[in-house]
């Protein structure tokens, strides 16, 4: 019984975060990118914090680039 107390609850908190992210327009058409889907996710996670004040953006995100190791050239001297 109690899972699935902590189930529904972590459902709320989640289901109020996206509420919130809707509130903030974040899922307006529009370029999206990196910053834009990890704002919206911090927001999410954030849940009924967004209306304590917590406003979580993220500004610089870098994705990693592919590996280079299947393209490298063998080089006999």
């Amino acid at each position: 019984m109690g899972r699935g107390l902590i189930g529904t609850l972590v459902l709320i908190w989640l289901l109020i975060g996206v509420f919130a992210a809707w509130q903030r327009d974040y899922f307006a058409g529009g370029a999206t990118n990196c910053a834009t889907a990890g704002t919206i996710a911090l927001t999410v996670v954030a849940g009924p914090l967004n209306y304590a004040g917590v406003n979580p953006k993220v500004t610089d995100c870098k994705l990693p680039e592919p590996s280079a190791i299947g393209s490298m050239e063998m080089r006999v001297s």
